[in-house]
């Protein structure tokens, strides 16, 4: 293959969706992934307003990718059922409100936040096993009563909000969460933070459409690539090595968040 076709940014976007779709089945952070990627190829936009339109496109283009990973988890939804119950509705609400701040808000306060947020998502990653308890430390979270469920609702809505503004990181956060509330297993941790990760990016996804910055083309392929990592690494979660998995995601949120850093202070 010839060298110029290898910086063809339609085989790293395809390349970036693959992998974002595994990531996010496996732990989340995938946006990490696809957002640079999709930042430069539309770099012919402007800064303020690539950004925004990378968000949306990223967004769009991992949701198919999400569902397929829960297809693939599909097996352990069923014992996770009554807390999906208990947090689709704050994942929708959330979802909703954050989805409308990237669209309402200018452009420069979104690009401005951009590199804070990829600094955060990385560094969630970095904390997980501060986050996420050994089982033997999680507490059963029904035993606590409903002011615990309702501080549960109220956390998820705050993870939400994130997540349909940029939410890279939401599926470490909602890990974290659910270690307190008793989930132990990671399968079925996973299933539930799949399957809310969908809500919360499924009803941003509807107003991003309307908002009319989608880069069909981009998100078209993208999705079709996220969802054969999606589906792949849901299936084959016990197998693969998370850490590594892991300490990618966390090198390369670090790296990402340093060139959008840089790229702030040199541009203004």
């Amino acid at each position: 293959m010839p060298v110029e076709h290898l910086l063809d940014p339609w085989i790293w976007l395809v390349i970036a969706a693959l992998a974002a779709g595994a990531v996010n089945s496996l732990a989340g952070g995938g946006t990490l992934l696809t957002f640079p990627t999709l930042l430069a190829a539309l770099a012919g936009l402007g800064p303020d307003e690539a950004a925004v339109v990378a968000n949306m496109t990223s967004t769009v283009a991992l949701v198919p990718g999400s569902l397929a990973g829960a297809w693939g988890y599909r097996r352990e939804m069923g014992a996770v059922r009554p807390w999906l119950l208990l947090l689709a509705a704050p994942s929708l609400a959330g979802g909703l409100v954050g989805a409308l701040l990237v669209t309402r808000l200018d452009p420069s306060y979104f690009a401005f936040l951009v590199p804070w947020l990829t600094l955060l998502a990385a560094l969630l990653f970095l904390a997980q096993p501060l986050l996420v308890p050994r089982p033997e430390s999680a507490h059963p979270f029904h035993r606590r009563g409903h002011a615990h469920q309702v501080a549960a609702i109220f956390f998820q809505l705050l993870v939400a909000v994130y997540g349909g503004y940029f939410g890279a990181g939401i599926g470490i956060v909602m890990l974290g969460a659910f270690s307190v509330m008793g989930l132990w297993d990671v399968h079925q941790m996973n299933a539930l933070k799949t399957i809310l990760a969908v809500l919360i990016n499924g009803i941003s996804v509807i107003v991003f459409i309307v908002d009319g910055r989608v880069a069909w083309p981009y998100a078209l392929v993208m999705a079709l690539s996220a969802i054969v990592g999606g589906y792949l690494a849901a299936r084959s979660a016990r197998y693969l090595p998370r850490w590594l998995v892991r300490w990618t995601v966390i090198a390369a949120g670090l790296i990402v968040s340093a060139y959008l850093f840089w790229r702030r202070a040199t541009a203004s």
